[in-house]
């Protein structure tokens, strides 16, 4: 009897291994807002290509772009209950609830996407993310971003009081509002697939736009008018809900962790590279443009200084950063 014991407990020890191995395994989904052919939305899916081979096939990804899942604040409810594992956000929706990040948002913060990557991965920006499992429930993996914001437009702008009664879109969280409404714009919240469509018909007057989104998504046929300001850095944010997280061992952890790190660098390296090419690619085109500083918009800067300084505590530390940066 006792060889019969022995196997029947070998049986039992394989299968008890092999119910662990596959408790670990996950097939994790992952939302964005952005369209498929959209870098973010790439890079999610070379994020998922990467998981696999580095987990031997152990762990996938399914990525749902396009707003599949819901928008932006509807993802970050998912993410907290866990019923969704991953996204890639914009800061935009996170400031809603985190105040401290609107601070990424402060304009002329950065002068271009070089200065605003170098930014994004510093010290300081990095120490905003601790911030995001008690405030949010969430675990940031690190940043991601765009272009620098432009405004792009039915009627020519060509000084900040053309922009008085403007109708214009914007992604809808507090520090972008408020620096629009310092200009006398009427800020508009609109998913990014309605824009195209909501200049065509005259639903909005302007967009706040990166160069990359103008072009891949042809918002320039529906205005002709473009404001180069280069204003505002746009961030995204990788994240895992925080649920998920407690859920997997240390080495998953880390596995996530420096995988999604590697694509979200990824993400601003594309956007550093293309940035010059897209930018005389929208010059090329039959378009009329106004360069615009610091100055064209000083008042309506002033009052959102006004505003944030105290709400978002971690500018201080941003600007001296990125003064520090600059000199470099």
């Amino acid at each position: 009897m006792r060889p019969l014991k022995t196997l029947t407990l070998a049986v039992a020890a394989t299968t008890f291994a092999a119910a662990s191995l596959s408790a670990q395994a996950r097939d994790f989904r992952l939302g964005l807002i952005t369209p498929p052919q959209h870098m973010w939305s790439q890079e999610a899916e070379s994020f998922a290509e990467t998981l696999a081979e580095r987990s031997d096939g152990e762990h996938s990804v399914s990525v749902y772009p396009a707003q599949q899942l819901g928008n932006e604040a509807q993802m970050v409810q998912q993410l907290q209950t866990g019923a969704l594992d991953m996204a890639f956000l914009t800061i935009a929706e996170i400031s809603n609830r985190v105040p401290d990040f609107g601070a990424l948002y402060a304009p002329y913060l950065v002068d271009d996407v070089d200065h605003a990557a170098r930014l994004l991965q510093s010290d300081a920006a990095n120490a905003l993310l601790d911030q995001l499992p008690s405030g949010v429930g969430l675990v940031g993996m690190g940043y991601g971003m765009v272009g620098m914001r432009q405004v792009l437009s039915r009627s020519p702008i060509e000084s900040v009081d053309d922009m008085r009664g403007q109708r214009l879109r914007i992604t809808p969280f507090d520090p972008i509002r408020d620096f629009y409404t310092a200009t006398g714009a009427a800020p508009a919240p609109l998913p990014l697939l309605e824009v195209y469509d909501a200049l065509a018909n005259g639903q909005v007057d302007a967009i706040d736009m990166d160069f990359d989104s103008i072009l891949i998504l042809k918002f320039h046929e529906q205005a002709d008018n473009l404001l180069i300001s280069n204003h505002m850095m746009f961030p995204m944010v990788g994240v895992v809900s925080g649920r998920v997280w407690n859920e997997l061992d240390e080495d998953d952890q880390e596995l996530i962790r420096s995988t999604m790190a590697e694509h979200l660098d990824n993400v601003i390296t594309g956007f550093q590279q293309q940035d010059a090419e897209q930018e005389q690619e929208i010059r090329e085109l039959d378009l009329n443009i106004v360069e615009a500083d610091a100055e064209f918009f000083s008042d309506a800067i002033a009052e959102w200084e006004g505003i944030w300084a105290d709400k978002a505590p971690s500018l201080e530390a941003l600007r001296e950063e990125a003064d520090r940066l600059r000199e470099e």
